[in-house]
Formats: structure tokens, C-alpha cells, sequence
């Protein structure tokens, strides 16, 4: 079932999980002063975040972080808010364990009921949206993980890997940012307005959210700034490792050339050249090459190029 009711002490909250169109049709039944946008709106994909005021209730939009494990991608999930005296509407795709969790239990506890609904809807909107952004720190939790994990591997695993771990929370922490950014210009609003249809001076509340959205928002930028360092790192040791690489590579190359130059010389077929008669010429030989092998790596080492 895509859309539930529960009330409870003259407060009464409509879930909607994944709403259809005649979901939202017998909602506009039973709120025709509902604005036909804001119900068409609980229908796109995803709208932008905002706060709508009417002159008696108020529409409002919000994103909040989801993560994948099968994927591990962080992806956003939407939920949309009417709320008046006396009651509550969500919308959304039921994606978003808080919502879904603090419905169910007051539908199942009777004082769960009264924590949530029984100081208006106003206090129950508070309360679903402070769940709602404290459900993103164990998220946030787990990329700080990834950071430090990354931080421990990138000076002894393959870059490869490396590179796909940094690539991976990369992409997660910008759609974090995202996601975060934008909600909290609408939690600055709910802090600082004051609206007659919605009882409860909340503002200490408020207050106490945006404070935790607002450390959510400077974790993710310090985390920001510790990957963006972790990826030039990577790219400086990378760098440094086909430098040496490149530098055996040449120094074998060099060594290589007088042992090529001597081969090719008695490798010619003439006549009369030096040592060509002697009975033990190819081990003279073999002895030079020996020789100017050692002296060259010698000279290496001592330049410190070895």
C-alpha cells in the first residue's frame, strides 16, 4: 500500500511511499487548497529543494543522502513536505530508512505516537527532519572510513587500485555536497521564520538542526580537501615511480651500449682483429665486456645514480 494515515491526538500524518496518480488524486480530494504544482511536484524525480509558503500551510522539498552498498555510490532520495495545523503530509520514494522507521513505529507504539504527534505537526516536522539529518553522519562516518583507509594504503598498494578507491568517494562526496548544500538555506528558514497556522516556538530546535547540518557541511569539506591531497600525492608517487622506472631502464640502456659496440666489432667478418687468433679470445673478450659492466656500475654508484 502506497499511502497510509495515522492520527493521533488531533494531528494526522499521511505517508506516501512511492506515490501514483490516484494517490495524489484522492490526496487533492482531501486537500483542495493544496497548490496543483505542489502536487504535481510529488510526482517528478526530483525537484529542487525549497520551502513554499501559503497562506495556510507550507510545501516544502527536501534531499537527503542514500548510499548503495551494492554499488557504492551515493545517490540522493527525495522527500516532499505539506504541513499545516493539524496535519502532515510525506511524499517520497521510501528509500529513506528515518522516514520509514519513525512512521512504522508510531503506527505500531502508542507512546512512540505521543513523542512525535502529540505537540502538533509543526513538533512532528522537527522531528522527522532532525532524524533526516542525523541519519547522514553514520554516512558520513563511513567516507571519513574510506578517507583513512586510503590514507593507510596509498604508499604500499598498486596505484591502480588506489586510484579507483580515490575516484570512488570522490564522486560520492560531491553528490554528498550536493545533496547537503541546498538544505541548508531551507533549515535556515524553518529557523528564522515564525508562521500563525503552525503552533510551538521551535526555534532552539531549529537552531540545534542547522548546527548539525551545518558540522555535517564542514566534515565534507575537510574531507574535501584531505582527497583532493590524496590524489596529488598519488599523482606525485606515481610520477616518481616511472621516474625510476625510466632510470633503470636508461641506466641498463647504457650499459648495454659499449657490450653492443664490442659484439657488432667482432661480430664483422674480417680479418686480423685483435685477440682474433688467440686460442682463449672469447673469454678475453667476455672478460672485457665484464669488466667495463663492473666499471660502468661502479661509476654509478658512486655519482649516486644507483
Amino acid at each position: 500500500m502506497s499511502s497510509r494515515t495515522l492520527t493521533y491526538d488531533g494531528i494526522t500524518w499521511t505517508d506516501l511511499r512511492k506515490p501514483t496518480h490516484d494517490d495524489i488524486e484522492r490526496l487533492r480530494e482531501r486537500f483542495p487548497f493544496f497548490h496543483p504544482l505542489d502536487l504535481e511536484d510529488c510526482l517528478s524525480a526530483l525537484e529542487r529543494p525549497k520551502i513554499d509558503e501559503y497562506e495556510n500551510y507550507l510545501f516544502i522539498v527536501m534531499h537527503f543522502p542514500v548510499f548503495n552498498k551494492a554499488t557504492r555510490r551515493l545517490a540522493r532520495a527525495e522527500v516532499d513536505i505539506f504541513v499545516g495545523r493539524g496535519f502532515l503530509v510525506t511524499a517520497s520514494d521510501g528509500t529513506l530508512p528515518p522516514l520509514v522507521e519513525d512512521f512504522d513505529n508510531c503506527e505500531k507504539d502508542e507512546g512512540i505516537s505521543r513523542q512525535f504527534m502529540g505537540r502538533g505537526s509543526y513538533y512532528l516536522l522537527y522531528l522527522l527532519i532532525d532524524d533526516l539529518v542525523d541519519y547522514c553522519f553514520p554516512i558520513l562516518d563511513k567516507e571519513n572510513h574510506n578517507v583513512e583507509d586510503i590514507e593507510q594504503r596509498i604508499f604500499d598498494t598498486n596505484a591502480k587500485e588506489i586510484v579507483r578507491e580515490i575516484s570512488i568517494v570522490r564522486r560520492n562526496l560531491l553528490n554528498f555536497r550536493r545533496t547537503i548544500k541546498p538544505q541548508m538555506k531551507v533549515i535556515a528558514s524553518l529557523e528564522r521564520k515564525d508562521w500563525e497556522f503552525l503552533r510551538g516556538d521551535l526555534e532552539v530546535y531549529w537552531g540545534d538542526v542547522s548546527d548539525h547540518i551545518l558540522q555535517i557541511w564542514e566534515r565534507l569539506e575537510d574531507l574535501w580537501e584531505v582527497v583532493e591531497g590524496l590524489s596529488t600525492t598519488l599523482e606525485s608517487l606515481t610520477s616518481h615511480r616511472i621516474n625510476e622506472v625510466m632510470r633503470i631502464l636508461t641506466i641498463f640502456s647504457v650499459i648495454m651500449l659499449p657490450l653492443s659496440v664490442i659484439s657488432g666489432i667482432y661480430g664483422m667478418n674480417l680479418a686480423k682483429l685483435p685477440l682474433a687468433s688467440h686460442p682463449l679470445s672469447f673469454v678475453i673478450i667476455i672478460g672485457i665486456m665484464v669488466g667495463v659492466v663492473v666499471g660502468m656500475l661502479a661509476y654509478f654508484r658512486r655519482e649516486g645514480w644507483l
